[in-house]
């Protein structure tokens, strides 16, 4: 078993986006980093997921910003892979402080028309992808007797959502699990806080059939996805925040400055949710409801 002095971060979800950004600042703050990604598209998903040439790109910037790095294949719903991944992170490193459960997928369906499989797929990696993240680390923390646990929830975990309702349910769900966790884990010198994105600018969002839901127009431009955005945000000239964001939000929450804390949900959404007033989409009479645009304004 390898001996250091540095702290070790795994983070889910990291062959880009928000999961790169994350991976990048930690290992800018001095940590060693263990990165998964599931590297392959699924059924279902209207954009291309995290590839493994993307993922060992990540593993290049972690090193060219002076850490240490171990990356892998990992589906989170798999507890297997994820308890393999946090073995062999320990057996490299010596140790596991850091975890963060980044993974994630978006789709859009109405709840009543959605097929099972769909709403099936989106709780499996959004919320149980998550507890099995939380259930792969915390032994070693708890071993250690420390640990920091941060959970990527939404602004949408507070509020609900138009056309990605199982999204939504997903992101409740992870709040009342981060609040769960940090109670069982807080007698373990463990804290479990999360974060609640609006519209980070990510593939998740900026993909051809997600761009025309935020647009509420077909064919969307990205100009017209990210002008859309302004409506998400109070903050003067804000579009879809870029990754770095929540990333800085998480680098805070797991740093020395926030150890008395835990059981947070951290806005990083430029005053996303004082806008729950605002209706992006105001209903028609029946005889003009075939004009009428869908829109959404879309978390995470």
């Amino acid at each position: 078993m390898a001996e250091t002095t540095k702290r070790v971060a795994l983070i889910t979800g990291a062959a880009r986006g928000q999961g790169r950004a994350v991976a990048e600042r930690l290992a800018r703050d001095g940590m060693n980093i263990v990165i998964c990604d599931i590297c392959e598209n699924l059924e279902g998903v209207d954009y291309p997921l995290g590839s493994l040439g993307e993922l060992m790109e990540t593993r290049e910037i972690v090193q060219q910003n002076g850490a240490e790095c171990l990356a892998r294949p990992a589906d989170v719903r798999f507890q297997q892979q994820l308890d393999a991944l946090v073995s062999d992170a320990v057996d490299r490193f010596g140790s596991l402080d850091v975890g963060v459960a980044n993974a994630g997928i978006m789709g859009y369906g109405r709840l009543w028309e959605m097929p099972d499989e769909m709403w099936q797929q989106m709780i499996d990696i959004n919320l149980t992808g998550v507890w099995r993240t939380i259930k792969a680390v915390a032994p070693q923390m708890i071993s250690q007797n420390s640990g920091s646990i941060v959970l990527t929830a939404s602004a949408v975990g507070k509020v609900g959502a138009t056309m990605y309702g199982h999204y939504a349910a997903a992101k409740h769900g992870l709040l009342g699990l981060a609040k769960s966790a940090a109670l069982e884990l807080a007698p373990y010198n463990i804290r479990v806080n999360s974060i609640l994105p609006a519209v980070i600018d990510t593939v998740m969002n900026d993909n051809a059939f997600a761009r025309d839901i935020i647009a509420g127009h077909p064919n969307a431009t990205r100009e017209e996805f990210l002008e859309a955005t302004r409506h998400c945000f109070i903050l003067q000239d804000r579009r879809a925040l870029p990754p770095e964001a929540a990333a800085a939000a998480i680098a805070w929450l797991v740093g020395d400055e926030a150890r008395h804390l835990t059981g947070v949900e951290l806005p990083v959404d430029a005053g996303n949710l004082l806008l729950r007033g605002f209706n992006p989409s105001p209903a028609r009479a029946p005889e003009a409801a075939s004009t009428q645009q869908i829109s959404g304004l879309v978390a995470e």
